[in-house]
């Protein structure tokens, strides 16, 4: 009736079109539709943190060359693939909400895609390669081609709905030589790679997710309680019972990147101190937080025993030494 509703100019002019394609696609309409200023606050804030994402990703491929530097996936690392099945089982799910026209069920995959597989974990643990690795090492040009294909898939699947913002992330990003670079709306949608299904690698992942959700709790407590500042500042210790120990000495080498932090140690249980957190996602170990060893480096800011010790570059760690020259 005249008078109660929103005027989808206004939105526009507030908001953008962009978020008013989103509520569209995020209502399910098989219940009452419902829209206030309250919801569109909601929606502008998950379009934000779409938009970092992509945002993020962009300004990280910046001299990346698809033709010229993309890795192979035989040749990436357990957690780069990892990323890469986390984006299959996300094109799936596109895939069917489309089909089934349940748009909300496509949105709500894509939000939590970019927020908890994304932000949250993949793009926050390779930082480190990202900014301190030599620019073409194989390592950095592994996560980029990574984050190349993570940002090819979601603006293909989001120019539906977000016409106006993937076609502008289109204009900037690096293309193949295969690419119709004019518009995103002149080019395929994303094609299903089954090789990215791993189920194995996947179980192991899950375990090692509960593992960081554990660390990340002590972490925070030692924050708290002001045995550390950043998580760069830490060593930790976990002890582990013998039905664990095996499972996370096989990982070890991997988890001081995981866990962001500076020095990582694996020890049996019997040896846990009685202050020591009990984890309670991942059963069988206890957690000690500590002061890591050494200096800060003020290249990469992990602390390590080896800063000081290179003469040509007394503030950095001996990676980052090697880095330099």
């Amino acid at each position: 009736s005249l008078g109660n509703g929103i005027d989808p100019e206004d939105v526009i002019k507030e908001y953008g079109a962009d978020i008013l394609r989103l509520w569209v696609a995020s209502s399910d309409y098989k219940t009452d539709i419902r829209i206030s200023k309250d919801i569109l606050k909601q929606l502008s804030e998950v379009y934000r943190k779409i938009r970092n994402t992509c945002r993020y990703i962009l300004g990280n491929i910046y001299d990346f060359e698809p033709d010229r530097d993309k890795v192979a996936y035989g040749e990436l690392n357990e957690l780069d693939k990892w990323a890469l099945l986390k984006l299959g089982r996300l094109l799936k799910k596109v895939n069917e909400a489309y089909e089934q026209y349940e748009f909300h069920l496509m949105f709500h995959a894509i939000h939590n895609f970019c927020v908890v597989d994304m932000s949250n974990f993949y793009l926050d643990i390779i930082k480190d390669r990202l900014y301190t690795t030599k620019a073409d090492s194989m390592d950095r040009r592994a996560a980029q081609s990574v984050m190349y294909e993570i940002l090819e898939v979601l603006v293909r699947i989001l120019t539906p709905v977000l016409a106006y913002t993937t076609e502008e992330i289109w204009q900037y990003m690096p293309h193949r030589s295969s690419d119709n670079r004019e518009s995103i709306q002149m080019n395929d949608w994303p094609v299903i790679k089954e090789e990215y299904f791993n189920e194995e690698l996947e179980a192991k992942w899950d375990k090692i997710l509960e593992l960081r959700s554990d660390v990340s709790k002590a972490l925070e407590l030692a924050r708290t309680g002001k045995v550390i500042g950043h998580s760069l500042n830490a060593k930790v210790t976990v002890y582990a019972d013998d039905k664990e120990y095996d499972f996370i000495k096989g990982i070890e080498n991997e988890l001081v990147t995981v866990f962001i932090i500076s020095e990582f140690e694996l020890r049996r249980a019997a040896e846990a101190p009685s202050d020591a957190f009990t984890g309670e996602a991942f059963d069988g170990i206890r957690i000690s937080i500590t002061q890591a060893p050494g200096e800060k480096c003020e290249r990469c800011w992990m602390y390590s025993e080896s800063v000081g010790k290179h003469g040509e570059h007394p503030s950095l760690c001996s990676r980052c030494a090697g880095v330099m020259g």
